[in-house]
């Protein structure tokens, strides 16, 4: 499995993860709370995320490093419609 990941300083974690885990739960087994989530895509790619008062931490698991970059732009793309209000940095890392 390749990892990466990354942590976006944002006041409104947890409301940012529990949007994205609702919004993923209709069509993936996804499980999460104020804190933490796990959203499985696939028995391949996984992102789980966690949210304390300072910021979201994002980590990507792929098997195939060629997924890596399309769902971290998935992801990242999500991220943003959620939090249009601000203007978030999201660096992902190796």
């Amino acid at each position: 499995m390749h990892l990466s990941k990354a942590v976006v300083r944002t006041e409104h974690a947890s409301r940012y993860l529990q949007q994205l885990c609702k919004h993923w739960s209709h069509k993936f087994s996804v499980d999460f709370d104020p804190h933490q989530g796990r959203v499985p895509f696939s028995d391949s790619v996984e992102v789980t995320f966690a949210a304390d008062d300072a910021a979201l931490t994002m980590t990507l698991s792929v098997a195939d490093l060629d997924q890596q970059a399309r769902m971290q732009g998935v992801i990242d793309d999500h991220l943003k419609r959620f939090a249009f209000r601000e203007e978030l940095d999201i660096v992902w890392t190796d």
